[in-house]
């Protein structure tokens, strides 16, 4: 039986082939498989991409690829463990503001200067919000003088893009067409949209919120209108490190873009937890945020009670019951 292969398919797999980064050739391979028509003449290619997939995440486990003598090869920063409920990565051009906000909203104290491309390499912090840390990276900037190469991974690989935007510069609009531009050239898609699927599967599409930098800098209004128009539809959020208000607001933009919600538990008989919620995604169900806990756990699931707004308290549930941001669950096994 033929494959009957798409067009795009061809196209991708020649992008795959000569493809060197290993994260990379790993999204390349698992978008290849998901274009494949799944039939009798496709199984043993279904089989050849289900095992180089398995290949290039064992070789990401491991830390890259030998080359011959040992040596490793790929970048030392192009990929981050994720930590805490999410993971937030800021990107923008030279002294556009990342570092401050890292060092305003984390424990980690970036290098935070008047002068461009203080920052060489990325920098975590854990941004407390409510209950929950959300994992900010602060990266190089981008522009025509620097782009490290890493910072595509990394864009690629975070829960959120923070395109930070300086609304006290006066090339504001050249630097942010810049840095589009040049992600664009690396096939990142910044979008407005988490769920957004492109027709060419080459582009990766990434969930970008746009942060207006600097706000109190633009006492007439005309950068912010300038940023509107650039990203029409976008998430907006307005920010200064001398408004706490303004940064609390930011906390609070980053975890709605996120799609997630907390759900705490409650031992039966005894009072809530609130000190570790569960973070499951938007839709979620009581059986998956069992799941969420242990996989066995979530077998051995009866039901549920359910304390929480807008329901009777106590009220028991079953496993497809939809859960909503901060309700409260007792466990019975």
């Amino acid at each position: 039986m033929p494959a009957n292969l798409p067009p795009q398919y061809y196209e991708l797999e020649r992008e795959y082939r000569a493809e060197r980064d290993p994260r990379e050739k790993l999204r390349m391979a698992e978008e290849l498989l998901r274009i494949m028509p799944k039939h009798k003449g496709t199984d043993k290619l279904q089989a050849d991409m289900k095992t180089k997939i398995a290949k290039h995440r064992k070789e990401i486990a491991g830390g890259g690829a030998k080359a011959k003598g040992g040596a490793k090869t790929g970048t030392a920063h192009d990929h981050i463990e994720k930590e805490g409920a999410g993971q937030a990565i800021l990107i923008g051009p030279p002294n556009c503001g990342k570092s401050s906000l890292v060092d305003t909203l984390t424990a980690a104290k970036p290098l935070v200067a008047d002068y461009p491309f203080s920052t060489r390499e990325p920098l975590t912090g854990m941004m407390p919000f409510e209950h929950i840390q959300i994992q900010l990276i602060d990266t190089p900037p981008i522009s025509p003088d620097s782009f490290e190469n890493y910072l595509t991974g990394l864009v690629r690989n975070a829960d959120l893009v923070v395109l930070v935007c300086d609304l006290d510069s006066e090339t504001m609009q050249a630097d942010l067409e810049f840095v589009r531009e040049k992600l664009e050239e690396k096939r990142i898609i910044l979008t407005s949209d988490r769920d957004v699927e492109l027709e060419d599967p080459r582009l990766c599409p990434r969930h970008t919120i746009i942060c207006a930098h600097k706000i109190y800098d633009d006492e007439s209004g005309e950068r912010m209108a300038v940023l509107e128009k650039m990203f029409e539809g976008f998430t907006f959020v307005k920010t200064s490190i001398l408004d706490d208000d303004l940064m609390d607001g930011f906390k609070r933009c980053l975890f709605d873009a996120l799609k997630i919600i907390r759900v705490y538990t409650k031992p039966i008989g005894k009072e809530a937890d609130f000190t570790d919620p569960v973070i499951v995604p938007i839709g979620s169900t009581v059986e998956e945020a069992a799941t969420a806990l242990h996989r066995d756990f979530a077998l051995k699931l009866k039901f549920a009670k359910i304390w929480g707004s807008g329901k009777h308290q106590g009220q028991r549930v079953q496993r497809d019951f939809v859960l909503a941001d901060e309700d409260i669950l007792e466990f019975h096994v």
